[in-house]
């Protein structure tokens, strides 16, 4: 579900189930998901690097809207609103929790990894 160069680990639960879920996910340095959304509640903690996040329906790096967290920031994503993120120069490990499943709806289906040839 997600651009390749994303490492996955499953803390608790199932994520692909309607159930809680943990996991955390390592992104490399130059790394970007673009715009999606997800039909419940993410919630987000950063806890290395910096991942930088948008609203809207295209990435646009360096918007005056954008959100950049820290070590230690959270974010709420909520369900249905399209968003998108992005790393620059470090590796970034965040700590992603909700209710699962876990669902990428991508804004442009070119964007979606599960579409690659």
């Amino acid at each position: 579900m997600l651009p390749a160069g994303a490492k996955i680990a499953v803390l608790a639960g199932d994520p692909t189930k309607a159930v809680p879920y943990t996991i955390r996910l390592k992104f490399p340095a130059h790394y970007a998901i673009p715009a999606h959304s997800h039909p419940t509640d993410e919630h987000v903690v950063v806890v290395s690097g910096a991942l930088t996040f948008g609203m809207g329906d295209k990435l646009l790096r360096g918007a005056a809207a954008n959100k950049t967290l820290t070590s230690g920031g959270f974010a709420l994503m909520p369900a249905g609103m399209n968003h998108y993120a992005y790393t620059s120069g470090q590796e970034t490990t965040i700590v992603l929790y909700g209710q699962g499943p876990v669902e990428f709806k991508y804004v442009n289906p070119i964007d979606d990894p599960r579409n690659a040839r």
